[in-house]
């Protein structure tokens, strides 16, 4: 066995192959916590999400007024590059943010509506009423979720967004094969 350093690579030869073995220098960072250590910080981490999440009815609230300042926006200068990245950022956002903080379908919605913005050829030809339906259901969505029987209809009015944006999609992006394996993908935002 050769060893050219303590910081070099550890080379085993054998007869019919070598191990090549690279410094691991993250062993001097980390610490053993022995097994009587109580700390636990994956329950912490949760503690910690269950003391914010009387919070995140307000940052959903914040979020969906961004998503509808940013379609106003839209509406008063038309598609601007900046404005429909704005509409995008604040739709992804809220797409990332929704089954964190319990709105698993605004999730789905706001989803349905970034592909809308990624994959429409032209967004000034999307029907309005359809970007207008996806940010009013995110709205109402987020607005009535503590009531126990809007969950089913968010749900389902989440679903039939989709199917309505993925059938546009699909007819405006006919000749657009590269488009069409992604607009006929599942969805990845969580569902309820």
């Amino acid at each position: 066995m050769a060893k050219n350093g303590n910081d070099d690579i550890e080379i085993k030869r054998f007869t019919t192959h070598q191990v090549i073995t690279q410094p691991n220098p993250l062993r001097t960072v980390l610490r053993r916590v022995p097994d009587e250590d109580g700390d636990d910080p994956v329950a912490r981490a949760e503690k910690a999400l269950a003391d914010l999440s009387s919070e995140f009815k307000n940052w959903m609230v914040i979020e969906s007024d961004r998503l509808a300042a940013a379609y106003a926006a839209i509406v008063s200068d038309g598609f601007t590059d900046a404005a429909r990245g704005e509409l995008f950022r604040a739709a992804h956002d809220i797409k990332g943010d929704a089954a964190t903080f319990g709105f698993p379908s605004a999730g789905v919605a706001a989803e349905s509506l970034c592909r809308i913005i990624e994959h429409a050829p032209d967004l000034s030809k999307v029907p309005a009423e359809l970007i207008q339906h996806h940010i009013k259901a995110i709205q109402a969505i987020v607005a009535e979720r503590t009531k126990l029987d809007t969950i089913s209809l968010a749900h389902e009015l989440s679903r039939r967004l989709r199917g309505v944006a993925d059938e546009y999609l699909a007819r405006v992006n006919r000749d657009r094969p590269e488009h069409l394996e992604a607009i006929l993908a599942p969805s990845i935002a969580p569902m309820d």
